[in-house]
């Protein structure tokens, strides 16, 4: 498989995001940076509570704690989920006919959940790596490997 002309490259992590696009050849892909995403994400602390909250039996003096969400996290699903509806609102344009999505496992997972049938029809290949840090040129020959391989 190559990557086609105008086929679109996903990179996301739970706090970065890129949208790549294709202007070069099959052959000689060249990857320009269409759209780029970033979460402001603090802490969980600084987010809700930082101690579970409290729940009382209803007969008796017995106490329990409450599980505490993980606000942080929930903020990067919801990052990621993010991208995808942004990519769904673009395949319903007709932007684009072929993606790849790279994502870390975690987030690569919720990408999935979220993709719906069109979505996931146009995508064709789903890569598990972090490369929201590296430069386009190093994504583009990460991108070709793994398309050949």
């Amino acid at each position: 498989m190559k990557l086609k002309t105008g086929s679109w490259v996903v990179v996301a992590d739970g706090g970065r995001g890129l949208i790549l696009v294709n202007e070069g050849t099959a052959l000689e892909p060249e990857l320009r940076v269409e759209r780029t995403y970033e979460l402001d994400n603090p802490k969980t602390s600084e987010q809700g509570r930082d101690k579970p909250s409290r729940t009382f039996e209803s007969t008796g003096t017995r106490r329990s704690s409450a599980e505490v969400p993980d606000l942080h996290q929930r903020a990067e699903d919801d990052f990621v989920t993010g991208i995808i509806g942004d990519l769904e609102t673009a395949a319903a344009a007709g932007k684009f006919e072929h993606a790849i999505i790279i994502a870390p496992p975690a987030a690569l997972g919720e990408m999935r959940k979220a993709a719906g049938k069109d979505l996931a029809a146009r995508i064709s290949a789903w890569g598990d790596k972090d490369l929201t840090k590296a430069p386009v040129a190093d994504i583009t020959s990460v991108v070709v490997k793994a398309l050949q391989g």
